[in-house]
């Protein structure tokens, strides 16, 4: 079973597509240049003790995003 939720939202090992970015003008682009397009499989590896910031693998890298960041990310996920 899939859902619809913010990247901030996933679980640790939770793996999931990324379906929307919904940031717009310089945060936007920041964003897409990062790699974090739709379509894109991306999966959570860990967040920070106080949940920010993120650090995802997607592609042939890893990735960390702050909180603030990772609510302009919408993914279809899926448990793990």
């Amino acid at each position: 079973m899939s859902e619809m939720m913010s990247l901030r939202e996933m679980k640790v090992n939770q793996k999931g597509v990324i379906r929307m970015v919904s940031g717009e003008g310089e945060l936007g682009r920041r964003i897409r240049d990062m790699g974090l397009v739709p379509n894109t499989d991306v999966m959570v590896i860990g967040k920070a003790p106080l949940k920010d910031p993120v650090a995802l693998r997607l592609r042939d890298f890893t990735l960390t995003l702050r909180n603030s960041e990772a609510d302009f990310i919408f993914v279809d996920s899926s448990e793990e």
